[in-house]
């Protein structure tokens, strides 16, 4: 039996959760933050369902606190808001999917089907990549260039990952989007467009010769730096 965690403070979306997932998965529910927090960083779980609004802390904490101890369960968000920054925070958090109230049953399961799948076919970790003077370690979720480290979050690692993967090649926002989330959801293009941003500001913007490339209505590629002219004397 596949095991899922639900941390819901609510008893009744609860118990008609459990109620509708019984014959296909064993639920264990937590209703507080803290009391999930324990369970998930105890017990070995296939997913968990998350509710946003937790009555002692957010749910936003626990996805960070899990993701800061190397929990890497997948992890599906419910809440009442549908606010574009509440999503991006959340899945920079870590979360892989996002469920707006009211919801019903089927497309609940149908999302925890598809977090299921992708995690149980998680590709073999790749070999530092490296684009001239840019290093990618995907192993220690490290980044350096010119031997300096450089601070990213996990959005924007992924979509460099990807970029790098395909150094020289122009990759669409969407082939970004889908290595990004996982599959869990499916980014708005201006989502990708503030990830870049954010990318270009931390990979580009101290150093000579940038390298991220914007590729006009495909999307963005990576190139090495140009070297220098050499003027003969």
């Amino acid at each position: 039996m596949i095991n899922i965690l639900l941390v819901e403070d609510n008893r009744s979306v609860a118990m008609a959760l459990r109620q509708a997932t019984t014959l296909d998965y064993d639920l264990t529910l937590a209703q507080t933050g803290l009391s999930g927090l324990k369970l998930s960083l105890e017990n070995n779980y296939d997913a968990i369902i998350l509710d946003l609004n937790l009555p002692d802390i957010s749910g936003l904490e626990v996805c960070q606190q899990l993701r800061s101890a190397g929990d890497t369960t997948p992890i599906l968000i419910l809440s009442g808001e549908d606010k574009i920054m509440s999503k991006i925070n959340l899945l920079d958090a870590g979360a892989n999917d996002y469920l707006t109230k009211p919801f019903s049953v089927g497309e609940l399961k149908v999302r925890l089907r598809v977090l299921l799948r992708d995690n149980q076919s998680l590709p073999t970790p790749l070999q530092i990549l490296q684009v001239g003077d840019l290093l990618l370690d995907p192993n220690r979720h490290s980044v350096e260039r010119e031997g300096q480290i450089i601070e990213l979050r996990k959005k924007e690692f992924l979509i460099l990952e990807c970029l790098m993967t395909n150094a020289g090649k122009a990759v669409s926002r969407t082939t970004l989007g889908n290595y990004a989330w996982d599959k869990g959801g499916t980014p708005w293009t201006n989502t990708i467009d503030v990830h870049i941003k954010h990318l270009r500001d931390k990979v580009d913007r101290a150093f000579a010769e940038p390298m991220i490339r914007t590729i006009h209505s495909v999307g963005y590629k990576i190139d090495p730096p140009k070297p220098p002219l050499i003027r003969k004397a």
